[in-house]
């Protein structure tokens, strides 16, 4: 079963876990199909979270965190390494899921970069899209909590936060 609009639109922090076992797809231009279930993600959730992108308000960075749930959010990292989000919540409240990793692909520029997602999939939907969506396939694995990586910047509050999710 592919996730529809409904299973975005609620908090991060309920969204997050529940990706945990899904398998997101990937539609090639060629045609071949790529499965990789997901093993991993991350809860970046409000302006007030000091590392979320949000923290400094809209900005041209950020405004799609801004926007309804479901859809994709492509940004780059380092300069040079896309990373895929998918935002959640209600309009206007800022939060989204960073899709970390899935099976064989230990960190979120590794899965985009099998799934070859890049800056062309911001903003569209993750649901009714023909190039990229995630199914249920009734999976359920047992998840472990964990703080976020890579945001020591934002403050003991915020990098020890258990927002992080990931299949054990």
């Amino acid at each position: 079963m592919i996730l529809n609009a409904n299973f975005f639109h609620r908090d991060a922090l309920e969204v997050a876990p529940d990706l945990i076992g899904k398998v997101l797809v990937r539609k090639l231009d060629d045609n071949a199909i790529l499965r990789v279930r997901i093993t991993e993600t991350e809860v970046y959730r409000g302006e007030e979270d000091k590392s979320c992108h949000a923290r400094f308000g809209k900005t041209p960075r950020s405004i799609m965190l801004y926007r309804e749930s479901g859809l994709i959010y492509v940004y780059m990292c380092y300069g040079i390494h896309y990373l895929m989000n998918i935002i959640t919540g209600e309009v206007e409240q800022p939060q989204g899921v960073l899709i970390r990793a899935g099976e064989n692909l230990t960190g979120p520029a590794k899965l985009t970069k099998y799934l070859q997602i890049d800056k062309s999939f911001n903003g569209q939907t993750i649901y009714n899209n023909s190039k990229v969506w995630i199914e249920n396939d009734g999976y359920k694995p047992n998840i472990v909590t964990a703080k976020r990586i890579g945001i020591d910047y934002a403050g003991e509050e915020w990098a020890n936060k258990l927002w992080r999710y990931i299949s054990n």
